[in-house]
Formats: structure tokens, sequence, C-alpha cells
């Protein structure tokens, strides 16, 4: 059972990266990005996703002249794992890590649930649906889905889990719930999920820099914002050689 579960659910505390779940066979195209752009590829379940939050802010405050734009990642759609000692086990140890490495507060409640399933694609889905209302400010959406769920310990697979972060955002509640509810919601997040790993995108949370028509790997797994910054200043740098 322990060599399911590190396949199928894979954080790593020596990288801070979460592996995704395989998709199967891929079937769309990339899509093109804007000329210059951050692009922010994890998911709202990952562990190290809420750990890099902080710094992910401040990269997006500091960049402000370029594009930030998020790919949800897909870390593990469907779940299906048992919810058992074992699982328990294997994530409390993980958030212990990222606590170690971020300061990120985590809840642990949720261990004393009597079934859960880890299924990431439906706070994925709620970021698609946000972008209606948040436009480019997708990111605080995001960590308020990440918060609720790791401080909180509440369950987003249910609609009624975002009915206080659409209030905290004034997001029309009915609205939301019908658009998260929607097929279309489901096909657009499952797109992400297939664009990213068209990229290579082999983890998250992964930060890419598109500049021209290159696509740059920022960081690979938890980083704090100076290294990433750093790779940007970089990869700037040399273009105006």
């Amino acid at each position: 059972m322990s060599n399911m579960i590190e396949e199928s659910q894979h954080c790593d505390p020596e990288t801070g990266e979460c592996s995704p779940a395989d998709l199967g066979e891929l079937r769309s195209q990339p899509e093109k990005v804007t000329d210059k752009e951050i692009i922010y590829v994890g998911d709202p379940m990952c562990s190290w996703c809420w750990g890099i939050s902080s710094h992910l802010k401040r990269l997006k405050k500091e960049y402000s002249q370029f594009k930030f734009s998020i790919v949800v990642g897909g870390l593990r759609p469907g779940g299906g794992e048992d919810w058992d000692d074992q699982m328990k086990s294997f994530l409390r140890h993980h958030w212990e890590e990222v606590t170690k490495r971020s300061g990120q507060p985590f809840g642990y409640s949720l261990f004393e649930k009597d079934d859960f399933n880890y299924d990431t694609e439906p706070p994925c889905r709620a970021v698609v649906v946000s972008r209606k209302w948040m436009k480019e400010n997708d990111l605080e959406f995001f960590e308020s889905v990440s918060r609720k769920f790791y401080v909180d310990n509440e369950d987003p697979s249910e609609a009624e889990f975002y009915h206080s972060i659409c209030e905290e955002f004034n997001i029309p509640v009915n609205e939301f719930v019908q658009d998260f509810e929607s097929e279309e919601a489901k096909y657009n997040t499952h797109q992400e999920f297939q664009l990213n790993r068209q990229w290579g995108v082999k983890g998250y949370p992964t930060v890419l820099f598109k500049s021209k028509d290159q696509l740059y790997q920022i960081n690979h797994g938890y980083t704090e914002f100076k290294q990433m910054q750093s790779v940007i200043e970089k990869i700037l740098s040399e273009e105006t050689k």
C-alpha cells in the first residue's frame, strides 16, 4: 500500500515538489501565450504549492509589468486512494515538511475524518471558473481555496466549500456554483491538465517565464522569491545582449 501511495501522491521533501498523476493519452495542442508572461502551474491541493504561496504573490507584485497567469496542474484528478492510516501518515509527514521549510500553517482535523477522497480536480475547476470574475487576480482565489483546505480542512469537492470564498471576492454564489458544476468547466479544466503535461511539467509548483517564443522554467518545486527573481533577471539580461 505504501508504494501505491508514493506513486500516486508523491511529494518530495528534498525538492519541495509534488508529482502529478498520469492522465493517459493527451489530445489537445498547447495554446500560444503572450510575449512576456509569468505562468504558474500549480494545484490548490498540492502542499508545496501552499508552501510557495507568499513567494508567488511577491513575484507577481515585483513583476507587475508582465502578465501573470495560472495553469491548473491536476495533481490527482479523481483521487481514489484508500483513506487509511498509511495515507493519513503520508500526508501528515509532508504537511509537516512544508511547514518546516515555508512556515505555512496547517490544520490536522482532516485526519479525524473516516472518509475523504483526495480529488484535486474540483478545486482546480473552481480556480478556472473564478476567472470570470477574478480576471488576472485568480492567484488570490487560488490561495483562499488552499487556505480553506489546508488550514480549515474543509472538503473542496463540495460546492458549499466555495460559498465563503465567493463572498470574500464578491462573486455571485449561485452563478459560480452553476458554472462550477457545468460540463464546460470540467472540460476546460482538463484541457489545462493536458496543457501543462504537454509543456513537460513534471511536478508542482512550477513557474515558467514566456519571453518572445520561448518558455523558460523558473523553478521546479518549492523555491523562494529571490531564487526565482535571479533566474528571470538572467533571462532578461541575456535578451538585451
